[in-house]
């Protein structure tokens, strides 16, 4: 078995570029772990086909691919353009309509029917992430007047936010609920909630998919100013969280996003739950076989930060080299990871964790993450080996971005999936029932090849009949 050679996760987005077999396998071996399925985009029928073509790539490949279902929240977005993209030049005047009503000639349709209430004589537009504005002119009914400020080439379904307008209501609609119906039906439990404003979008996730007799996981995406207001909350009741920086850019000052994304790495690190970066690491290799130095910039200080995992959207989805993409990423990672050590560029999460909870909230599982960092600075430890039930041990240990490999063994595909979220971690799934023995492990690892006689190991444990969870650790040789 050959373990990965970067521990940082690398997550895709799957479109049409990257859908077919065997572009996915190719995806796998450069280095995929996680994919993503955006519901804003496509039928309900090609998820499927995507979802067989997932799991199929990761079976022939021998690897654990989890697959996040990203929902599409309350984002206002351009319709269908059905005459192809259309090109913005400053300067020029449009017209936008809600897209029930494209008969109306020259009109760009909106999804949005109550556009037109939102917006007053001199308001900003903003398409696709900021890169397009328009400002309003003028008002003619539900059709609205503008004048473009910033152009570009618009095509179908890209985003459209109104700057200063932050009122969104809820994170779910009918289509979000449609969605994790759709996702628990075929067999996927983790999603990702867009425009979270608070805590209660995340229950109420929960409380629907409980309705349906169902246990999800959760991803917040992180891109309004009011999911910045009430983070704690948010971090606490969410199982991982997204840095959703092309929204968050759009609705904060841009330049206050680098410090925010540090914030937020640092407090999901703290708590254990896996971080995504997101959003334009690798955007010029839609169309270029290399990227920026300015991307690769990006990317690598993402991990410096302690990223758990870098997403790619439309480099995979729709770009020109959605392996090449991949492989590139997974260097990158490698290299910053390496460099990470001597930089010593990652937060102190020790420090803040015990000054942080303290005895009053410091559990076991805590102490035992520390314990085994304490054995990592003093000896050769070849690996940490978590066997686990809720995969609580090894996100506990994972924060503290460790050089060495966290194998995790376990009995549930779906804990072993959504460990396939957290830095430095390889799921091993065990066949059969009841407690993971001490010889399972270290059978796994001899079949493997991947210990020799005389390496140093350290083995997590739960020793108590009475009560569940990881309480020890034992320093183990190799025979």
């Amino acid at each position: 078995m050959k373990l990965p050679a970067h521990r940082t996760k690398i997550f895709c987005t799957i479109g049409p570029s990257s859908y077919r077999l065997p572009v996915l396998k190719a995806m796998i071996r450069s280095g995929m772990n996680v994919a993503r399925l955006n519901l804003s985009h496509g039928s309900p029928e090609e998820h499927r086909t995507t979802i067989s073509n997932i799991r199929q790539a990761g079976a022939e490949a021998g690897k654990i691919v989890a697959i996040l279902l990203d929902l599409p929240g309350p984002k206002m977005r351009i319709g269908d353009l059905p005459d192809g993209p259309v090109k913005l030049t400053r300067g020029r005047d449009v017209r936008l309509c809600p897209a029930a009503d494209r008969v109306v000639p020259d009109c760009i349709p909106v999804d949005c029917r109550d556009l037109h209430c939102m917006v007053r004589k001199g308001s900003r537009i903003l398409l696709d992430d900021g890169f397009m504005q328009l400002k309003v002119t003028g008002l003619s009914g539900q059709v609205i007047e503008c004048r473009v400020v910033s152009g570009g080439t618009l095509t179908s379904r890209k985003g459209l936010s109104i700057t200063g307008e932050h009122s969104y209501g809820g994170a779910l609609g009918e289509d979000d609920f449609a969605g994790i119906r759709f996702g628990t039906e075929s067999g996927i439990d983790t999603f990702s909630i867009s425009f979270v404003g608070s805590d209660m979008d995340i229950i109420q996730a929960r409380e629907y998919a409980a309705s349906l007799g169902k246990d999800i996981r959760i991803i917040a995406k992180i891109e309004r100013q009011e999911a910045l207001d009430h983070l704690p909350a948010i971090l606490d009741a969410a199982d991982g969280v997204m840095i959703a920086r092309g929204d968050l850019g759009v609705q904060v000052p841009i330049e206050d996003v680098p410090a925010i994304q540090k914030k937020i790495i640092r407090m999901a690190m703290i708590r254990g739950k896996p971080v995504i970066t997101a959003t334009q690491m690798m955007e010029s290799m839609k169309e270029n076989i290399r990227p920026t130095r300015a991307e690769v910039t990006d990317v690598a200080n993402a991990v410096f930060d302690g990223t758990d995992a870098l997403m790619l959207s439309a480099e995979t989805s729709v770009g020109s080299y959605p392996v090449e993409t991949v492989r590139m990423m997974a260097k990158i990672a490698r290299a910053a990871e390496k460099a990470r050590s001597t930089l010593g560029t990652l937060p102190a999460i020790r420090d803040d964790l015990v000054a942080g909870k303290g005895k009053q909230t410091m559990n076991v599982g805590d102490v035992i993450s520390l314990n085994v960092m304490d054995a990592l600075r003093s000896l050769p430890i070849r690996y940490i080996l978590t066997p686990t039930r809720s995969g609580s041990t090894p996100r506990r240990i994972s924060r503290f971005r460790p050089v060495t490999w966290i194998l995790s063994f376990s009995r549930s595909d779906t804990v072993q999936k959504f460990l396939s979220f957290s830095y430095g971690v390889i799921p091993v799934m065990l066949e059969g029932s009841g407690s993971i023995s001490h010889d399972e492990i270290l059978s796994f690892l001899k079949e493997k090849d991947l210990a020799e006689g005389g390496d140093l190991v350290i083995l997590t444990e739960g020793t108590s009949k009475k009560q569940a969870g990881t309480d020890s650790l034992r320093i183990i040789h190799i025979d």
